[in-house]
């Protein structure tokens, strides 16, 4: 049985070699798998390309995939599993963070009939503020979504076929991979796996990676329009019972003063509210026209050891150049 191991890579010139070659290690102890590699370089400001590049020409089992600019780890896994053709694919990270070694079990328990498994970290390694981002990111994720409400999510997973020939479907631009996995399946598990201590360097998700991440959320559920018609109804409401009240009081005891800093708070909390709903649907309109107009997921520069089309959203790719006629340029840039 294939399966393709697909990787994101920012940054990773030191160890997305390693996480290769321990990956090829856990398979050469495993009857009846076989393993191919998709790494794609989300424009990187290292040498990554480069060790994609010599790892293609030392294994045929790897392939590379060079983005033409920084399109985020979502995108870049969406690319990848374009070019996935194994029975199973593996999604982890390029930091030795998601270990190699902890792949095995992934197989294992979807053999017990699972369409997903995510791996849940025993204990996590992240810095204390990214710790408190993720438990908060969690927390809204986990009553924005439809999912299955035991099951925790990942960017350490394992995923048959058939989910991810539907997910690659999916043509909008802004791309959450978990909630287009719970969108196709809930035959969906979770097994204990280790966290391992980055080796080089740190992470690149600062809060506004994952502030974008965590909105490109609203792609998939209308939760939040919800709620702003809910708390316009309440304090609209509230408002309306306030002034009746106050007028009430005036006609009683016409010596009441109604105070204008009182008032002023009022509108001050009412017109926060209005912006911030003002904000979500704006939110909702920006993404309708990201997906209007045909923002592409990715854009391929160039390929190794890509031997079908890499579809890029609103163009096509392949490892064979085309070059246009009397333009001075080239539309893709392939394999040497």
């Amino acid at each position: 049985m294939l399966v393709s191991i697909v990787i994101p890579c920012y940054n990773s010139e030191h160890t997305i070699g390693e996480v290769v070659e321990l990956a090829i290690q856990e398979f050469d102890k495993l009857d009846g798998y076989e393993c191919e590699f998709v790494l794609v370089n989300d424009y990187s400001r290292d040498g990554t390309w480069n060790s994609i590049c010599c790892l293609a020409d030392r294994y045929s089992n790897v392939k590379g995939i060079n983005l033409a600019k920084n399109f985020g780890q979502h995108n870049a896994i969406m690319a990848a599993m374009s070019q996935a053709e194994g029975d199973l694919i593996v999604g982890m990270d390029d930091d030795m963070q998601n270990h190699p070694s902890q792949i095995p079990q992934f197989l294992a328990k979807i053999e017990e009939g699972y369409d997903i498994v995510f791996g849940v970290f025993k204990q996590r390694k992240f810095s204390v503020i990214k710790n408190i981002t993720g438990a908060v990111s969690r927390f809204l994720l986990w009553h924005l979504l439809d999912r299955p409400k035991d099951i925790q999510m990942s960017s350490f997973w394992c995923c048959r076929k058939y989910v991810r020939d539907e997910v690659v479907r999916y043509d909008g631009y802004n791309i959450f991979l978990q909630v287009l996995f719970f969108r196709t399946t809930h035959n969906i598990a979770n097994i204990e796996i280790e966290h391992f201590a980055r080796e080089v360097g740190e992470s690149n998700y600062n809060f506004r990676r994952g502030l974008k991440l965590f909105m490109s959320c609203l792609n998939f559920t209308v939760i939040p329009l919800r709620l702003a018609t809910f708390f316009g109804t309440v304090f609209s409401a509230t408002g309306f019972v306030g002034a009746l009240v106050v007028f009430i009081r005036k006609l009683l005891d016409p010596s009441i003063a109604i105070g204008w800093s009182s008032l002023m708070c009022a509108f001050l909390v009412l017109f926060g509210i209005c912006f911030l709903m003002l904000g979500i649907i704006g939110e909702y309109i920006g993404k309708l026209i990201l997906n209007i107009n045909k923002t592409p997921q990715y854009v391929v520069r160039e390929t190794r050891n890509v031997k079908k089309t890499v579809e890029t959203g609103t163009s096509e790719i392949s490892d064979e150049t085309r070059r246009p006629e009397n333009t001075g340029k080239t539309d893709e840039v392939t394999d040497d």
